[in-house]
């Protein structure tokens, strides 16, 4: 029809004022519309309910925050008893290594000079510390978190006799023997394991500063690297005991290396030593796990 106007206009106008309508209703006041349009503001909340809620929040967190300390001191307060356990059980047992002096060695090992016998004992050492890093990783098959610490303690001081005894033997080897009687000696080799160095017996105050408080200190920082590095060897399925024995074998040649090195840029030679009086033999040995009395004397053949 002529004038009308077309229905796809009317529409477009009925839904423009619709829209504007809806615009208008901005709360109870302004229409009977208004009331059916949901409001975005969130209702709100009273003291009354709020306060209780963040009250109890705040407790929760707190005793989260206490739980956590309270835990990690107790965890840290535990691993330093542990070391000091294990750094007063090295210092008791370092008297009790049965130490070869040099005559005893050249008898056990004819017609070597003393880097071949420093090499002997060495290999003896490194595989014992390794029979005792897998016969640990074989005990840790199936781990018993109770048992761990005890493996662990097991496994470091039965290392550390096999290790004083390669220390004080290869002193011995290179005429570098240590004054004094059988504790200060044993003092003084636990100081030298302690540093991962000879003793230069030419200066008192190394063997004087290994029998005082300062080798204790470092005793404890050497059990506490020593209880890191052989956290590997509780895997389980026998997963431990060969990276125990792997572990145990290098860690056994790099300290001897390095006494080695110390003492033979100033080994005495065999032809110009003193005769030195037998060494003492301690009143209760240490039988030394990983090998029996005579595993590091020659077999057949050698």
């Amino acid at each position: 029809m002529a004038g009308s106007t077309p229905s796809r206009k009317r529409r477009f106008r009925r839904q423009q004022g619709s829209a504007e309508a809806y615009g208008s209703g901005t709360g109870p006041e302004t229409g009977h519309d208004a009331g059916d349009v949901p409001s975005a503001t969130p209702p709100a909340v009273t003291e009354g309910t709020e306060g209780p809620r963040a009250a109890a929040g705040a407790r929760l967190r707190a005793a989260v925050r206490d739980g956590v300390r309270k835990g990690g001191e107790g965890a840290l307060t535990g691993a330093r008893t542990v070391i000091s356990y294990l750094a007063d059980r090295v210092v008791e047992i370092a008297p009790r290594v049965r130490v070869r002096d040099l005559e005893t060695l050249r008898a056990q090992f004819p017609g070597l000079d003393p880097d071949q016998l420093a090499d002997k004992l060495i290999a003896g050492a490194c595989n014992a510390t390794s029979t005792v890093g897998a016969s640990i990783g074989a005990a840790a098959m199936l781990p018993v978190p109770p048992a761990m610490p005890t493996e662990l303690a097991a496994e470091i001081t039965g290392v550390a006799a096999i290790e004083l005894k390669l220390v004080a033997e290869l002193h011995e080897v290179y005429g570098r023997r240590p004054p004094g009687g059988l504790r200060e000696r044993s003092m003084a080799y636990l100081g030298a394991w302690t540093e991962e160095r000879g003793i230069d017996v030419t200066k008192p105050t190394t063997i004087n500063a290994a029998l005082g408080g300062q080798m204790k200190r470092e005793l404890r920082q050497q059990i506490m690297k020593r209880m890191v590095r052989n956290l590997p060897n509780l895997m389980p399925f026998m997963i431990g005991a060969a990276v125990g024995a792997a572990m145990n074998r290098r860690d056994t040649r790099k300290l001897a290396e390095k006494v080695r090195g110390d003492l033979r840029a100033n080994a005495v030679p065999w032809a110009l030593l003193k005769q030195l009086p037998p060494l003492e033999e301690p009143a209760h040995p240490l039988p030394l796990p990983g090998h029996n009395t005579h595993a590091l004397e020659p077999g057949p053949g050698e």
